[in-house]
């Protein structure tokens, strides 16, 4: 009795005398009692004209059942899925359009009814929404308990590292007033080291200075007589100060500082200073002599091999030349009666000015009291850097907390769990990357450097639903173009997985995420009713 009560209701709805194509809504504009009236007021015509295939209406109302008005719009029922209007020109067009099939009752077209199946596809679907929605929102109460934890544990955390911040300041201090009392007797004890050794490399840079000028002194005083003279320095034209390839006796006398000649102290203390850098040393071979020609042409335990006898032309020849060395030679002994000289020995031969060595341009190992002081220094800087590293570190885990924990996550901090996560979506092109409350990116699949879609802006959905959107700006600037950007939707899900990626506008991308922290509340579940089939 209850059940047919609660039918009859639904009977009289489906049974509601109405012309073609107008809904229940609208049936009470219908009224075949009396003329109506076009639902735009812009015209009352007779009952009968209504559905006549007759466009009287401007809003096309007086035809929802027909195909004569291109504005109108007709109604299909569809008993047991969903209703909706379609244009009235669909109407008889050959085209089921109503799932019911009502929209072509005069088009010879016989339309199954799919209303049925339609409804319980589209409940199937409702229903898997709805489990979603129930087992994201169970998940999302998870998350919210979850970040009152960590929230409280980093708090905890963060008031501890506060106070042993200033601990760990004072000692810092300490250190480095450790380290700088270290250090002073390491800089005295390494000054006074470079000191030694740059006096010992002046010392030897000056005893081999005293030993180019000596060598120089030594080649210039042809005739070992102690000075060098105007002459002597004439055999060296690198000298030369005017250029002309020659060094003439009034250019050397201006070198030798207006005298005739210079002693060794003077040459050392004045003349050499000024020379030493165009002074081309005349070194002397300090190997044996070659053998002479015979020698070389004797083979060792051989006779050598009979000379042929010389002809008249040769003998007269050879006797020229030895004519002409002996007059050479008298000359050379008559030259030298005419100075007043006797002919001295030559002198022997001088080596070549030696560079410095290598290691005189090295530093010497530091004695052992000095290398003592050093490793103390250094064992005190090692420990001041090593505390005040761990300092560094303890202000950056500060900052890092003081910004998580005052960072935006929602209502109840739902989305929090997502601060330290990144997914990942592969397409053809790219693999899409994003750093929730970080940043976006894109980096080709086949190779490449990745591209910045924009860093953490602001939540940027609509004011009613704030959380349902994020915002990402700023990225790598496009050719010609702005610089690319990213906005974030958030649909509710039961894991958390970046579900599409599109660029709808040129650098603009749309990001979607599914995740947990996006799942409304559902409305209380209503037990089903089997007999009702109707959405």
């Amino acid at each position: 009795m209850l059940l047919l009560v609660l039918l009859l209701p639904m009977c009289w709805a489906v049974e509601v005398k109405r012309p073609r194509g107008v809904s229940l809504s609208n049936h009470h504009f219908y009224d075949e009692s009396k003329p109506f009236t076009c639902l735009d007021g812009s015209a009352t015509i007779p009952f009968d004209q209504v559905n006549d295939d007759y466009c009287d209406c401007k809003d096309g109302s007086d035809e929802p059942g027909t195909a004569a008005c291109p504005n109108g719009s007709f109604h299909c029922t569809n008993t047991g899925y969903k209703s909706l209007y379609v244009s009235s020109r669909w109407v008889n067009d050959g085209v089921c359009d109503c799932c019911d099939g009502t929209d072509e009752y005069n088009s010879g077209i016989i339309c199954e009814n799919t209303c049925k199946e339609k409804g319980r596809k589209e409940r199937e679907t409702l229903q898997q929404m709805a489990e979603v929605t129930r087992e994201g929102f169970r998940l999302k109460k998870i998350l919210i308990e979850d970040w009152k934890k960590a929230r409280e544990e980093k708090q905890q955390k963060l008031t501890e590292l506060q106070a042993g911040k200033k601990s760990l300041e004072d000692q810092v201090e300490m250190l480095r007033m450790v380290k700088e009392e270290a250090e002073k007797p390491e800089k005295e004890a390494k000054d006074q080291h470079q000191k030694l050794w740059e006096e010992q490399q002046a010392a030897s840079k000056a005893k081999r200075e005293q030993e180019l000028a000596a060598n120089a002194f030594q080649e210039l005083d042809d005739n070992m007589d102690g000075v060098v003279s105007v002459a002597e320095l004439q055999t060296h034209p690198e000298l030369d100060t005017d250029g002309d390839g020659a060094l003439s006796e009034g250019e050397a006398q201006t070198l030798l500082g207006g005298d005739t000649q210079m002693d060794p102290t003077a040459f050392h203390d004045r003349f050499w200073v000024a020379i030493r850098d165009k002074y081309r040393f005349e070194v002397l071979p300090t190997n044996p002599p070659a053998p002479s020609v015979p020698e070389l042409m004797e083979p060792e335990e051989q006779q050598p091999p009979v000379p042929s006898q010389p002809t008249e032309e040769e003998e007269e020849e050879e006797e020229e030349e030895e004519g002409e060395t002996e007059e050479e030679e008298e000359e050379e002994e008559e030259d030298l009666q005419v100075q007043g000289e006797q002919p001295k020995e030559a002198p022997p031969p001088l080596a070549a000015p030696q560079p410095a060595s290598p290691t005189e341009d090295k530093m010497p190992p530091y004695d052992e009291q000095t290398q003592a002081f050093i490793d103390a220094a250094q064992e005190a800087r090692n420990k001041f850097e090593e505390a005040e590293r761990s300092l560094r570190d303890m202000e950056e885990s500060i900052r890092n907390l003081e910004q998580e924990i005052s960072f935006d996550f929602g209502p109840s901090g739902e989305f929090a769990y997502l601060y330290s996560q990144c997914y990942e979506l592969s397409t053809n092109e790219y693999i899409y990357r994003l750093c929730p409350f970080k940043l976006v990116s894109q980096k080709p699949k086949l190779g490449g450097s990745p591209t910045n879609l924009g860093t953490w802006g602001s939540w940027a959905g609509p004011e009613h639903d704030k959380f349902s959107a994020m915002k990402y700006e700023q990225g790598t600037g496009c050719w010609q173009g702005p610089n690319r950007s990213t906005t974030v939707r958030l649909l509710c899900g039961k894991e958390t997985v970046v579900t599409s990626t599109t660029e709808p506008s040129r650098c603009e991308y749309l990001m979607e995420l599914m995740t947990p922290a996006a799942c409304q509340e559902p409305p209380p579940e209503t037990p089903a009713d089997s007999d009702h089939d109707e959405l």
